[in-house]
């Protein structure tokens, strides 16, 4: 019998969950000992934002509504010039993956205290991994100075959340807890919480998808997030992950739908060299066959099928493959130019994935 080898590594961070919870953000800010709050946010949050600020009270000395898609550093140095000027030590971020990157890309350069408050089910309030676009280019690092110091999980900032955002927010966290379970760095610590993800994203997502309040489905799902988050701060992503990257920050696409779309796309072309944790996939969705059941799943709750729905032009699918593969990065199944072509060709056309892979 061989015994299993593993390094598990935890990233410690506070996390307050549940109904209200909002409330509490200015006692968290005080809890870290900070007291010059800069506020960041969306546009389209302007009055959830000012309920914060509100909450937050003297300790917010300005306010900075400009958090964009993959982070692009020519908004964070503007976001740098609002808490310099203010003279700011700690951020609280209010809204989606782009306002959460936003308060790492500071805290990575300033190292001030980050509390965010998270609107949709991104996940990576969780991890010290920060991902930057500069001239078009998407690079991720990691580090522990990034990772946020405290997280408010607030159920009642999700109700609101238009039913497409939720299903592709969704689907975002589902490729974490998917692609943690082949990732080389797998450990049975992060399988359990992936697997807990999975089932409880696979539950959620079509429930919301016929009642936007159900607040137990919300609930539910912004847990699977919260767990999907964990495993993508614990163990390496791979081609799905690269792909994406790739696509948002070189095509500007949209990242959580890019990742809707290519998900099943991935997961068949991983699907070969990976069976256990295929198999591990679809005890958890209650499929036949991970990839497809992704697919199923995604099309049930009418997301995103196809790059060419995204704005994707066909012609860019060649260039496309050639910066996905151009560095070598650990992942299940060798990785050709031509292989992803062809997978960026099926999430092209919204090809349901079949059962063989690819």
């Amino acid at each position: 019998m061989s015994v299993r080898q593993f390094v598990y590594k935890a990233h410690p961070s506070r996390v307050i969950f549940g109904t209200g919870t909002a409330s509490k953000v200015r006692d968290e800010v005080e809890r870290l000992g900070r007291s010059r709050v800069l506020l960041l946010a969306s546009p389209r949050l302007t009055a959830l934002t000012e309920k914060i600020e509100g909450v937050l009270g003297p300790l917010a000395v300005a306010r900075f509504d400009g958090a964009a898609m993959h982070t692009p550093v020519e908004v964070t140095e503007q976001a740098l010039e609002v808490l310099r000027a203010h003279s700011a030590d700690c951020v609280v971020a209010v809204g989606g993956g782009s306002t959460t990157g936003l308060a790492k890309a500071l805290g990575a350069r300033t190292g001030v205290d980050q509390v965010i408050l998270p609107t949709t089910y991104a996940g990576s309030e969780v991890t010290p991994v920060l991902g930057e676009t500069d001239k078009g280019v998407k690079t991720t690092r990691s580090s522990p100075e990034i990772l946020p110091e405290t997280v408010i999980y607030d159920v009642d900032l999700t109700l609101g959340l238009p039913v497409p955002v939720s299903v592709a927010s969704g689907v975002n966290a589902l490729a974490h807890a998917v692609e943690a379970l082949y990732s080389p760095e797998a450990n049975p610590v992060i399988d359990l919480l992936a697997l807990r993800s999975v089932s409880g994203v696979a539950a959620a997502l079509p429930v919301i998808a016929r009642d936007p309040a159900d607040a137990a489905a919300r609930a539910d799902l912004l847990q699977a997030a919260w767990l999907a988050g964990i495993c993508l701060s614990s163990v390496g992503m791979s081609l799905h992950h690269k792909l994406c990257h790739t696509l948002g920050g070189s095509f500007a696409l949209p990242h959580a739908e890019t990742h809707t779309v290519v998900l099943p796309h991935a997961m068949a072309y991983n699907a070969p060299a990976a069976p256990e944790a295929m198999a591990r996939i679809v005890e958890a969705l209650g499929a036949d066959d991970a990839p497809a059941g992704v697919y199923d799943l995604i099309s049930s709750v009418d997301g995103p099928l196809s790059l060419r729905e995204l704005g994707m032009a066909e012609k860019e699918l060649g260039r496309a493959a050639q910066l996905a593969t151009a560095r070598p990065y650990p992942n299940p199944r060798e990785l050709t130019t031509d292989g992803i072509e062809r997978l960026l060709r099926a999430a092209w056309h919204g090809d349901r994935p079949s059962r063989t892979g690819r």
